[in-house]
């Protein structure tokens, strides 16, 4: 038999004891040499370190190491793995205690840095000050927080401040970001992971353009909550409620950059700040790298969420221009995920939250009867060719008017 010892560590030992579903099992090995376990037919895939997947459940088995900072950043690291290394030694290298607890096979718990009572506490706290190496746990702390509901302990919320002054978030690559980012946005309470940054000051250095939109005040006849950044943490906070997509969510987030740009003169009001919101935006998603899909997303809410508030409003031929611009008539799916973010920013204000949103079914529906149009039929009935756009933008345009006059025909005074 092997002289060696294995231990389940880290995300899934902390689930397993809040009674969540363990997705992913990583184990450590302890008083084993990388020879000896290739011989008993692991599979070596870790390039900085030494990782082997288990010959028959795959799963990740890590060597007990330790690390070493010796550059910036969180690539600056050397690690170091010997068959003398214990598991305490393995954990004191992880981030927070409630991810620094094991299970061996006998499943009794090893928690040396007292991980479970943090976790029956709801507190994020680091095990040592070697925390402070890596920037990166800045951000999953933030993400936990919104995950689980916690609480970030004061002394780790004292040494994440001192990080983002040393300029440590300075060396994040985007791509890193914007990971933890939209795993965060996924939680349950998103709203958390940006408080937690917001606090400790690494939202200003990671997303300086949104940001700034704390303590920009608003008309409070129409946001009671005053401030723009209480506002659009209302905004996805009601994104989540309703468990909506990852893009609907990074839109909803970012609708009103262009609050933060609105002059000085003319506070509360906010007077053009969709078209003053695109650059803002635009310099964001260039720099976190955001994947098109969401980008894309927020820009159209970005530019059009005061439109779609309006919407019964419009005249049939702005509503058109408005499918054209969305290119909802290609893209039905964008305009619905559009008008999900549009009914996020109305009922994320003090006192709206279950306000009904009827602009969202109403330009559905005049989108539904826009692309009903048989553009082939109608080609068809043009005797002169070149005229066949023009044709179908009227067939189209006849059928929201009618559609349009029905809806606001049933709409109560």
């Amino acid at each position: 038999m092997a002289a060696y010892k294995t231990y389940i560590v880290g995300g899934a030992v902390r689930d397993r004891l809040l009674q969540l579903p363990v997705k992913d099992r990583d184990w450590v090995v302890v008083g084993a040499t990388p020879e000896q376990l290739v011989a008993e037919g692991f599979r070596p895939v870790g390039r900085d370190f030494p990782v082997f997947l288990h010959p028959h459940s795959h799963e990740e088995y890590a060597l007990a190491r330790t690390e070493r900072k010796t550059a910036p950043g969180y690539h600056g690291f050397v690690f170091h793995a010997d068959v003398a290394i214990t598991l305490e030694q393995d954990l004191a290298r992880r981030d927070l205690t409630v991810n620094a607890m094991a299970e061996g096979a006998d499943g009794v718990l090893v928690d040396p840095f007292n991980g479970l009572a943090d976790l029956q506490a709801g507190v994020l706290r680091h095990v040592s000050p070697a925390f402070a190496e890596d920037p990166v746990r800045i951000l999953r702390v933030a993400r936990f927080a919104a995950r689980f509901g916690f609480a970030v302990a004061e002394e780790t919320q004292a040494l994440m401040k001192g990080m983002v002054a040393a300029g440590e978030v300075d060396a994040l690559v985007p791509e890193r970001v914007w990971q933890e980012f939209a795993k965060g946005l996924m939680t349950a309470h998103p709203a958390t992971m940006l408080t937690v940054l917001q606090d400790c000051g690494a939202l200003a250095r990671l997303m300086p353009e949104l940001d700034a939109l704390w303590g920009v005040p608003q008309r409070a006849d129409y946001h009671p909550e005053i401030d723009c950044g209480i506002h659009t943490l209302m905004v996805l906070t009601v994104a989540a409620a309703e468990n909506q997509p990852l893009s609907v969510r990074f839109a909803a987030l970012m609708h009103d950059l262009g609050k933060a740009l609105t002059p000085a003169d003319v506070l509360p009001r906010h007077l053009l700040h969709e078209q003053r919101g695109i650059a803002p935006l635009t310099a964001l998603c260039d720099r976190l790298r955001v994947p098109s899909d969401c980008r894309e997303l927020a820009l159209l809410v970005c530019r059009f969420h005061g439109v779609v508030h309006r919407a019964q409003e419009l005249r049939p031929d702005t509503v058109l221009r408005l499918f054209r611009d969305t290119d909802a008539l290609r893209r039905p799916e964008r305009l619905l995920a559009m008008l999900a973010a549009c009914k996020a920013d109305a009922r994320g204000r003090l006192g709206f939250a279950d306000e009904p949103y009827p602009q969202a079914d109403f330009l559905a529906q005049l989108l539904g009867v826009a692309r009903a149009v048989d553009a082939g039929a109608v080609a068809k009935g043009c005797a002169d060719k070149t005229q066949i756009p023009a044709a179908v933008e009227s067939a189209r345009l006849a059928a929201i008017k009618l559609r349009r006059k029905a809806l606001l025909a049933c709409t109560p005074a």
